[in-house]
């Protein structure tokens, strides 16, 4: 049994035969039209975003299964502030544009999404680590600064929003 792995990243719900995975996929005698079909079932809900997959292939009895991740923490960021242009300025940098201002509510909703990539174990850390995306994107937690949010979250200030 020759088991291989293909890493790529595909657009959310747009993945076609052309490269980068249809050259990969030619020589492995998979149906690709059924590789690239689920594919686009299982990240459809990313539409819009890049998202990492994994195609994990058995080239000896042809079959293969998809194993979806979840796009970086700064689209999910822009996902949830509805932003869909990417963020050219350097933004995060002091005296910069602020491109938007995200509630905690949607920032704990995108620290649980990460939850299986964090290496942090609870949810006020990885809503920490959400926040420190947003200082380098621009975004403001509440109408506060990136850096302010995440000393108040240090001090306990929202340890009642980050119960789990």
């Amino acid at each position: 049994m020759a088991k291989l792995t293909i890493p790529t990243m595909v657009d959310g719900g747009k993945a076609n035969a052309g490269p980068p995975l249809g050259p990969v996929l030619g020589p492995t005698g998979l149906n690709i039209g059924a590789v690239i079909a689920q594919i686009n079932e299982k990240t459809r809900a990313f539409a819009g975003m890049q998202v990492p997959v994994k195609v994990v292939a058995d080239t000896t009895t042809k079959t293969f299964e998809i194993e979806v991740g979840t796009p970086p923490t700064s689209a999910l960021i822009k996902k949830e502030l509805g932003i869909k242009e990417p963020v050219k300025e350097e933004a995060g940098v002091k005296g910069k544009k602020v491109i938007g201002d995200i509630s905690l509510e949607k920032l704990k909703k995108v620290a649980s999404s990460k939850t299986d990539q964090s290496l942090a174990k609870t949810l006020k850390a990885r809503v920490k680590e959400a926040a420190g995306t947003c200082l380098s994107l621009g975004v403001t937690i509440e109408g506060k600064s990136a850096k302010e949010f995440i000393k108040e979250v240090s001090e306990g200030k929202h340890d009642a929003e980050l119960k789990g």
